[in-house]
């Protein structure tokens, strides 16, 4: 998801994305730790994506 498409989304879509994406960082640890996942990159795009959507949550609910 861009940035801009998070902009637009409300504050309780971008919780539950949020939410989904937490998850899908825990399987990527796990898969890791056992061996099998093939793309490490997962990890930090997903990390990345958290830090944004809880930026742009952030500045919804500041404004």
């Amino acid at each position: 998801m861009k940035l801009q498409e998070m902009r637009e989304k409300t504050a309780e879509e971008l919780q539950n994305a949020i939410v989904d994406w937490k998850k899908d960082l825990f399987n990527y640890k796990l898969q890791l730790s056992t061996h099998k996942l093939e793309n490490t990159a997962l990890i930090s795009k997903t990390k990345k994506l958290i830090a944004q959507a809880k930026t742009v949550l952030n500045q919804k609910t500041e404004a």
